[in-house]
């Protein structure tokens, strides 16, 4: 079975089950500053997990692109990945553990044939706050998972959330699948051995944590659940590497022809090399697809980071002006997705044009490198740490250039330093990340509520004003601070037009004026002229916010969205556009906040 024929049977098999299919969202996440990136289906559905009505029901399934960079240390071996596609079905507020456990048990066991005797699972063992998970033990142990293939962890294994300090959480339940082919799995389940490889997570979010840390049974008890593609169609094709699958393959086979290396013959070292570079690439595809550019900040950082840390790995296989070959081969293989069609040849041109400038920056780093050596007559771990933080060396592309010298080092002491270095670097950076990030699930607060209906009357605000009728909404970002609207429009705004609207938004704020939800086929919404964002796939159904107004038509302004919104602009307070600046070419970016 292929990766189409998985999507497919999923799809269909959660359809039959009372499922809506909703749409495969962009790898930015809308209005959500708590992530960099869309890192599981359940992203998109956020304010519905939080409790607000889908407009296709409670029964809901999808296929979702994801991006992960935390585990991007483990890319390289068998099974991790950094983009990935995510199978979910969820319900919200509708059916919850047991038929949960069923479904996914009885698409795998029935629809993928996947024999049960290759399968374990584990379950939330319990502690001081939460009771042992039995119900989904004996749901388990019902459809014939026997006693000792089900193992009880604790939260740091079999708990998810909340995302940030407060909101839903709960206990899952991840399903293993046995992936030696030679040798029968074992009677005993132990989820420490590798050679189970998770391939179904089923969350249970039964409850909510409050400020203070206490756990509370949820009003509306939701299921999220996941099942990564990748994994799975390795598993179906008896597979013990992901990479020798279809939606990989290609790809490793266009790196052995432009390295004259056979995967399958090579040594490990060279063999992760490979997996890194058809992994980062492909990732660095789709990042590129959603219209994301390399840069040195956020979503353009890591885009930069996977683009440089291919071709580093290129280069140690002897390979180099290869990403934009390489990356043909994704496009082929995933010809569903409508916008890699449409934006390829501006995908192909960063690519190349990211690997020109790093080719610059690596000969910048041999001058440092000759600079080091010629003043200490050594290189420590430092400074070959230095060299690979900002200028990309890989530390045995510094043993390699050392031997070229004649150079005696002990290499064990620079690793050791080296290691050092990286882990105190990685310390600083997960601080970092976790400070800006630490808000989790963006959320329904007040302040989140004006900041999100703002943008609607600043969107409708910007075409009155500029008198054009082609300004249109490309991404915002909202934090409890301050909101960013990006739209498009060729030029910079005068102070002027900046301060008019301005004031046209605090002018429909004073107003009082009704905030309306209503929910209506995508097709009536259009036609009723509701905003919608270009590129951007629908459900049939969709929630349509109306700001009315005493004008002619009714209304100021009319968007499709999913909130959260105020019920009346005069909830708001004052509205202020702290700056106008360029975000990308055709791109304008506002800034503003809310005062009082």
């Amino acid at each position: 079975m292929n990766r189409k024929q998985l999507i497919q049977n999923y799809l269909e098999f959660f359809k039959s089950q009372g499922h809506k299919i909703i749409p495969n969202e962009s790898l930015v996440p809308k209005n959500d500053p708590t992530v960099l990136f869309t890192t599981a289906g359940m992203h998109p559905l956020v304010p519905y997990l939080l409790g607000e009505k889908h407009p296709l029901g409670k029964k809901l399934t999808s296929i979702q692109r994801c991006i992960r960079t935390q585990d991007i240390d483990e890319v390289g071996d068998t099974t991790h990945h950094t983009f990935f596609e995510m199978l979910g079905n969820w319900s919200l507020g509708d059916y919850f553990k047991e038929e949960a456990i069923e479904y996914s048990f009885k698409f795998l066991t029935e629809v993928l044939k996947i024999p049960k005797e290759r399968l374990a699972v584990t379950v939330f063992i319990g502690d001081k706050d939460i009771p042992r998970d039995n119900e989904s033990a004996k749901k388990w142990e019902f459809l014939g998972i026997k006693k000792p293939r089900i193992a009880f962890l604790g939260k740091e294994n079999n708990w998810w959330g909340p995302a940030g300090k407060t909101g839903p959480c709960g206990p899952d339940t991840e399903i293993f699948y046995w992936k030696d082919n030679k040798n029968s799995a074992p009677e005993k389940f132990n989820p420490e051995d590798k050679t189970w490889v998770e391939i179904w997570n089923n969350v249970l979010m039964q409850y909510v944590q409050d400020s203070q840390g206490k756990y509370h049974e949820s009003k509306q008890k939701n299921i999220d659940t996941g099942m990564g593609v990748e994994r799975t169609t390795a598993v179906l094709n008896k597979l013990e590497d992901n990479y020798l699958a279809d939606m990989w393959k290609p790809i490793i086979q266009e790196v052995e022809k432009v390295s004259k290396k056979d995967y399958l013959k090579s040594n490990e070292s060279t063999k992760k090399s490979m997996r890194i570079i058809v992994d980062h690439i492909k990732a660095s595809v789709f990042i590129l697809g959603d219209k994301v550019i390399p840069s040195n900040t956020e979503q353009g950082y890591v885009l930069r980071r996977l683009i440089r840390r291919a071709i580093r790995h290129g280069k140690m296989l002897g390979i180099e002006n290869f990403i934009s070959n390489v990356a043909e081969s994704v496009f082929v293989i995933y010809n569903d997705y409508e916008q890699l069609k449409q934006n390829k040849t501006k995908i192909l041109e960063e690519l190349r044009k990211e690997e020109e400038k790093f080719n610059e920056t690596i000969t910048k780093g041999i001058k440092i490198f000759e600079k080091i050596l010629s003043e200490k007559k050594e290189i420590q771990g430092v400074d070959a740490f230095l060299l690979f933080q900002s200028y990309g060396f890989p530390l045995e592309m510094t043993f390699e250039m050392l031997n070229e010298k004649g150079v005696k080092y002990n290499e064990s002491k620079i690793k050791k330093e080296f290691e050092k270095e990286q882990t105190v670097h990685q310390e600083l950076s997960r601080t970092a990340t976790e400070g800006k990030f630490k808000s989790g699930l963006a959320d329904n607060s007040e302040k989140t509520k004006k900041f999100h209906t703002s943008t609607h009357i600043l969107n409708e605000a910007l075409r009155q004003i500029l008198k054009d009728e082609n300004v249109a909404q490309k991404g915002s970002n909202i934090t409890e601070e301050r909101l960013r609207f990006d739209f498009s429009f060729p030029r910079k705004l005068t102070e002027q037009e900046v301060k008019q609207v301005e004031d046209l938004v605090n002018e429909k704020i004073k107003q009082s004026l009704s905030v309306i939800k209503e929910e209506m086929p995508l097709k009536k919404a259009i036609e009723s002229g509701a905003q919608a964002e270009f590129e951007t796939k629908y459900p049939e159904i969709v929630s349509v916010y109306t700001i009315k107004d005493s004008s002619k038509k009714g209304w100021f302004s009319k968007e499709i969205c999913t909130g959260p919104h105020v019920s009346n602009t005069k909830e708001i307070g004052k509205f202020k556009i702290i700056k106008e600046e360029s975000s990308a070419a055709g791109i304008r970016r506002i800034k503003a906040v809310i005062e009082g």
